[in-house]
């Protein structure tokens, strides 16, 4: 996703009208990579957001709070040093490149007006944010690079191809364009103010709204392209928003001409772009969350099935405890048959518990007889202790595997950052995570349940339906949310979400009512691409969650069942 020539000319052509003359109030810095100015003129604030994010580089106005860190970093302490109290007195770029140059009025520490600078290089990986004085030379940078460091000087990016605005007429393009290729390579590689990516779909827009054959093209075609550009980049010039739009095109987005769109937005461009990354680097934070606390929580079960694999070894071990303490007992009953002195290695007796069949017990020739008794009743003793011990150790170990596996369903069904910080706050107290995981943006507080907010809510025949999304909100939303007179749902043995039905008094249920809430109580479940699911429910009074039970983990009783299909 590129930030190109032209979606910056348009972003600066807006800027004008809004920060020119405005004073720096604020500096904020919520990342490494971002640097937010909080503005004030002519009573009205904004923020400008400069990002040198490698992903999602750019500068747009911005509506969106961000988080900040306790303390501040270094970079911001610095730019809030030269730069709050300054005026803005300028905002431009070099024709269509994107290293962009805001140019501050303000007074130094001898009380002398000064002018500094604060540059945004938009160049993916090598995106930076760079303060200079007036004469470019650098104090400060938000990254390093071999060619930005502090007290050197500035220089852009030397420009290697030509720009549209440089082209005076039709003849020159194409002379420059002169080329078998199809139309979005040659201009990708012809011209400085495209770039791979957005590119193709600012030309391929242009190529659809002129109907032009990408790669099956006339002189008179690039004719009409060459004029599209050149209006394109007037329009944008002259901030006329009534010419021009931004929407998404083929999974990018892209600007275009638009005679007939009546928007006179002024800062519509920067509306656009604020939302379209807000969003991107949204899903990205939320993938990236949950990703990292689905790594965490599969590492902890894959410890609990390695521990279950060892405690099924022990209960296997304990499968002749039977035998060693039918050894014992036919040799005790058998001993004043045997010299006590006698070295053997087994002996044969009747089996009084099988109709005196002979057996023959092995025996340990190292000792006695009387010493092999003790031997199988100690063996027998110790497999029988360790059947308890480890027989409870499994149970533990199952419900353990259960309940985290209920929180990958969770996780697997959360879809925002609420749900997955409501998670990670039961983990991080069930399981003893450490809380390294959560990031400066996600603040790790404990919600306070808003039954209409947090919880998916359904209208059924009248009736409001509330659906939990992890285990925290289906124990508030079982046991605090809901009256005893209510209706719960669940699918049967079989992880999913609590399903609430609220009742109001005098109101009467019927099956289809009852049989929707099962639907739902199936679909929001492991069992949801399964058929004739069983979903018990019952009155909310009838659910009581045990002692010391992990969250979401309940008994019910007085119960029916329905069957999904």
């Amino acid at each position: 996703m590129a930030f190109d020539g032209f979606i910056t000319k348009s972003i600066i052509s807006e800027l004008k009208n809004i920060i020119i003359n405005a004073k720096v109030n604020k500096v904020f810095q919520p990342n490494k990579n971002d640097i937010i100015l909080n503005l004030y003129n002519r009573g009205i604030n904004s923020s400008l957001l400069l990002s040198a994010n490698p992903e999602n580089c750019r500068i747009s106005l911005t509506n969106y709070q961000r988080s900040n860190p306790q303390n501040a970093l270094n970079f911001c302490m610095l730019l809030r040093k030269y730069l709050v109290g300054a005026k803005i007195i300028d905002i431009s770029n070099m024709d269509l490149e994107r290293t962009i140059q805001i140019k501050f009025e303000c007074y130094n520490e001898m009380n002398d007006l000064v002018i500094r600078k604060l540059y945004l290089e938009i160049m993916s990986r090598q995106s930076n944010i760079i303060l200079t004085n007036q004469n470019d030379i650098i104090i400060e940078s938000i990254k390093h690079f071999d060619n930005v460091l502090p007290a050197h000087t500035f220089n852009f990016t030397p420009i290697v191809k030509t720009s549209f605005i440089d082209i005076e007429n039709f003849s020159e393009f194409l002379q420059i364009f002169n080329s078998n290729k199809d139309i979005s390579n040659t201009l990708i590689s012809k011209f400085t103010s495209l770039f791979i990516g957005f590119s193709r779909s600012i030309v391929f827009k242009a190529l659809e709204i002129l109907n032009i054959d990408n790669s099956n093209y006339s002189e008179k075609d690039l004719e009409k392209l060459y004029n599209y550009f050149k209006n394109l980049i007037t329009y944008i010039s002259e901030n006329n928003s009534n010419k021009y739009s931004i929407n998404k095109f083929d999974k990018d987005y892209t600007i275009f001409i638009n005679d007939s769109n009546n928007d006179s937005n002024l800062t519509k461009i920067n509306n656009f772009i604020d939302d379209y990354y807000y969003e991107k680097e949204q899903i990205f934070t939320f993938t990236n969350y949950r990703n990292n606390l689905l790594k965490l929580i599969l590492n902890n079960l894959k410890k609990l099935y390695k521990k279950l694999e060892n405690i099924n070894k022990k209960l296997d071990s304990c499968n002749n405890m039977e035998i060693y303490k039918l050894y014992g007992e036919l040799l005790t009953a058998n001993l004043y048959k045997v010299d006590n002195n006698s070295i053997l290695t087994e002996i044969t007796v009747e089996n009084y518990y099988e109709n005196n069949n002979l057996i023959t017990i092995p025996l340990d020739n190292t000792i006695c007889v009387q010493k092999n008794v003790e031997k199988f009743f100690k063996k027998y003793n110790k497999l029988k202790n360790t059947l308890e011990i480890v027989g409870q150790q499994k149970k533990e170990a199952i419900k353990e595997i259960e309940y985290i596996e209920s929180i990958v369903f969770s996780l697997e069904n959360a879809t925002d950052l609420s749900d997955l910080s409501e998670i990670y706050e039961e983990v991080s107290e069930t399981l003893n995570l450490k809380r390294k995981l959560v990031q400066n943006q996600i603040k790790n507080k404990k919600l306070t349940m808003n039954a209409e907010h947090n919880f998916r809510t359904f209208d059924i025949n009248g009736f409001k339906v509330y659906v939990g999304k992890n285990n925290i909100q289906n124990d508030y939303l079982t046991l605090k949310f809901a009256s005893k007179k209510d209706y719960w749902f669940h699918t049967q043995s079989i992880h999913g979400s609590h399903v609430i039905l609220k009742i109001n008094d005098n109101e009467e249920l019927d099956y289809n009512t009852l049989y929707e809430c099962a639907k739902l109580a199936c679909k929001y479940s492991k069992a949801a691409n399964s058929s004739n699911t069983p979903v018990d429910y019952c009155q909310v009074k009838y659910v009581k969650k045990p002692s010391g039970a992990k969250p979401g983990k309940v008994i019910y009783t007085n119960y029916k069942t329905i069957y999904v299909k």
